[in-house]
C-alpha cells in the first residue's frame, strides 16, 4: 500500500546525535516506535532519531505527532486525550487527530489560525506495532506474510533497549559466526563453531542470504528430535537501512519467522521490536517463549553495548573481516550506497 505524499518536513533536531547527512538519509525510512497494545488514549512519549514524538489513540486511530505544543513548547505527552483530541496541560490548547488546533480555552470565540497545527506523521499498524516515518512517504515496512496466519502462532517478543547503535545491532542479528561463542547458554555449542560457505544475493529490496549449517535451533535442555546430520537452513533478508528478517527451517516443514525491527532512538540508543511467528508447538507457553528470546537478546545486547567503535564502520578497511562475514560486508556496502557516511552513527 502506498501512502499519499504529505507536506511535512521535520528539521534536524537541535541535539542531534547523528551526523546531519546520516540523519537526513535515515529520516526517509519507516520504523516501529511502539507496541500497538500500549498505544491508548493516554499519550505516550517516544523518540525516533532524536525527535521527541507523542503517540496516542483518537478513537481506534493511532496518531503520531511532534511532542510539542506549538503555543509554548510544552510536551503534549504530559497532557491527555479528550473527545479524541489531545490536550496540552499548560494552557489547554486542544488538537484534532489531523493536527489542527480546535480549541483555545482562553479565547473560546476567536477564530483559530490554520498555522496553529501540529506536525502529524503517517502511521501504519502492523505485526502488533505502530510504524511511522519522519520525512518519508511511500510505506517501506518489511514483509512478514505469516503474521496472524491461522496455521501460525504469532507473538511479540519482549521489547529491549540497547545502549548501542542500531547498525551494530542489525549486523549482530545477521552474524552467523557468533552463535558458538555468544549463545552457548541458549541454543548453540562451543564445539560447533565452523561456518560453512554460504551465498549472499543482492535483491531489489536489499540482501538475501541462505545459510546451511548443523547448528540446531532448539533451546538448550530441550530434546532435539532432528536427525544427527540435519542441515538447518536459515534464510536472512535485509530491508535497509535497519530491518532484517530470519526464517529458520526446522525438520518436517516447520518454520520459525523472526523480524528484527529496530527503532533508532538516538545514535547510540536502540529499541528492538521483534515479531515472531511459528507453525509448530502452537500450544506452547508464550511467556516461556518470550523469556527464551529475551535471554538471546540480552546475550547479543552485551556484545553490542561493548563494541568499539560504537558506530558501524562503513569503511571496509576499518575492521578485519573473515569469510563468515559475507552478509555483514554486503550490508555495510549497501548502507554506504544509500548515502550513509563512513563513520555511520546509527
Amino acid at each position: 500500500m502506498a501512502m499519499m505524499s504529505v507536506k511535512r518536513s521535520t528539521p534536524l533536531p537541535a541535539d542531534c546525535t547523528f551526523t546531519p547527512e546520516d540523519w537526513k538519509v535515515l529520516a526517509q525510512y519507516w520504523y516501529p516506535v511502539a507496541k500497538s497494545e500500549e498505544v491508548t488514549d493516554q499519550p505516550l512519549a517516544v523518540k525516533l532519531l532524536d525527535v521527541a514524538l507523542v503517540v496516542y489513540r483518537a478513537g481506534a486511530k493511532a496518531v503520531v505527532a511532534r511532542d510539542l505544543c506549538i503555543h509554548r513548547g510544552t510536551p503534549l505527552s504530559m497532557g491527555w486525550v479528550e473527545n479524541q483530541n489531545i490536550v496540552c496541560p499548560y494552557h489547554g490548547f486542544s488538537y484534532a487527530a489531523d493536527g489542527r488546533c480546535v480549541s483555545i480555552p482562553a479565547h473560546p470565540g476567536a477564530k483559530i489560525s490554520p498555522r496553529l497545527c501540529l506536525t502529524i506523521y503517517p502511521v501504519v499498524e502492523r505485526y502488533g506495532l505502530v510504524w511511522t516515518t519522519l520525512n518519508g512517504t511511500d510505506e517501506q515496512i518489511p514483509p512478514l506474510p505469516v503474521w496472524q496466519d491461522p496455521d501460525y502462532l504469532s507473538f511479540l517478543a519482549p521489547v529491549i533497549d540497547i545502549n548501542g547503535s542500531a547498525g551494530r545491532q542489525v549486523e549482530g542479528f545477521l552474524d552467523v559466526a557468533h552463535f558458538a561463542w555468544v549463545h552457548t547458554d541458549t541454543f548453540a555449542d562451543r564445539d560447533n563453531a565452523f561456518v560453512p560457505s554460504y551465498k549472499v544475493t543482492r535483491t531489489d529490496y536489499g540482501i538475501h542470504t541462505d545459510y546451511l549449517s548443523t547448528v540446531s535451533n532448539y533451546p538448550k535442555g530441550m530434546e532435539d528430535p532432528s536427525p544427527a546430520d540435519f542441515k538447518w537452513l536459515r534464510e536472512y533478508d535485509v530491508y535497509p537501512p535497519l530491518a532484517a528478517r530470519l526464517v529458520v527451517h526446522f525438520p518436517g516443514g516447520k518454520r520459525l519467522w523472526i523480524l528484527n525491527a529496530v527503532c533508532p532512538v538516538s545514535a547510540r540508543k536502540t529499541r528492538l521490536f521483534c515479531p515472531i511467528a511459528q507453525n509448530f508447538d502452537k500450544n506452547l507457553s508464550v511467556e516461556e517463549a518470550c523469556a527464551f528470546n529475551l535471554r538471546i537478546f540480552n546475550e547479543d545486547r552485551e556484545m553490542v553495548e561493548n563494541q568499539k567503535p560504537e558506530e558501524l564502520p562503513l569503511d571496509l578497511q576499518a575492521e578485519a573481516h573473515i569469510m563468515a562475514d559475507k552478509t555483514s560486508i554486503a550490508y555495510r556496502k549497501l548502507l554506504k550506497e544509500m548515502g550513509l557516511g563512513k563513520q555511520y552513527t546509527s
